[in-house]
């Protein structure tokens, strides 16, 4: 199993993301650096001997510019594996992006328009390069495209499994950075009916959710404020990747 830590960046600083209500975000404290800066954050996630980073590019998902640069920068310095959100719903963005040393694009539930950029991005770069992220909110999907919207979870990550998609996020922002522990609601339904490789987050508070996740077959976990606070140890993430 991957344990992959988030990133969030806003306003060019990494911020500490709470319950998805971003007008409250505030720069990240954590017990593994002394900075908000971006690449000092990634660089004490590569000190954990971490492999993979999601980068949720807070500015670019709306609307208020991005950070492409410093993406490509932290790719450049750490070695990380990048996975990035920023809210991409159109195929001049996602080649921009990948120029700027992404390894796959996740396209969000949340900023997506229509079907067919799903379609056109597996086309293009293949499945194996793009995550599709099923963004919860209170149970429901977040989603301003009414053919999601009328959906429930299951519904739609079946639409997107029939589409193409080989590896989906499940993520319940509402326990993001809350440490409520996991939706199993959502996820055990979602478990039953896909044959997806799934990517949880939301909720985390530690190394025994962490062994449940897997347990269940999960094939990563997106974790942030259980790393920042010190909750999951580097010697946690050696006992999960020793298996």
């Amino acid at each position: 199993m991957e344990i992959i830590p988030v990133m969030d960046i806003l306003n060019g600083i990494a911020v500490h993301a709470v319950k998805g209500e971003r007008k409250n975000y505030k720069p990240i404290e954590s017990v593994l650096c002394q900075s908000f800066d971006p690449l000092e954050i990634a660089k004490s996630f590569k000190d954990l001997d971490l492999k993979q980073l999601y980068i949720a590019d807070l500015d670019s998902i709306l609307r208020k510019g991005n950070n492409y640069q410093t993406i490509e920068k932290i790719s450049k310095s750490t070695g990380l594996k990048l996975i990035v959100d920023a809210g991409i719903s159109d195929m001049n963005s996602a080649e921009e992006i990948f120029t700027h040393k992404i390894s796959d694009l996740i396209v969000g539930t949340e900023t997506l328009t229509n079907l067919d950029f799903v379609k056109e991005c597996i086309k293009k770069f293949g499945s194996g390069k793009i995550i599709l992220s099923l963004d919860i909110k209170n149970g429901k999907v977040l989603s301003s495209f009414q053919e999601i919207v009328m959906k429930d979870p299951t519904e739609i990550a079946l639409t997107f499994e029939k589409l193409g998609i080989k590896k989906m996020i499940v993520l319940d922002l509402t326990r993001v950075g809350s440490e409520a522990g996991i939706n199993w609601s959502i996820l055990d339904k979602i478990l039953d009916v896909v044959n997806m490789q799934i990517i949880a987050g939301g909720g985390i508070r530690g190394l025994a959710d962490i062994i449940e996740l897997r347990e269940k077959g999960i094939y990563a976990v997106l974790i942030a404020t259980a790393l920042h606070n010190g909750s999951i140890t580097k010697e946690d993430i050696k006992t999960i990747q020793k298996g």
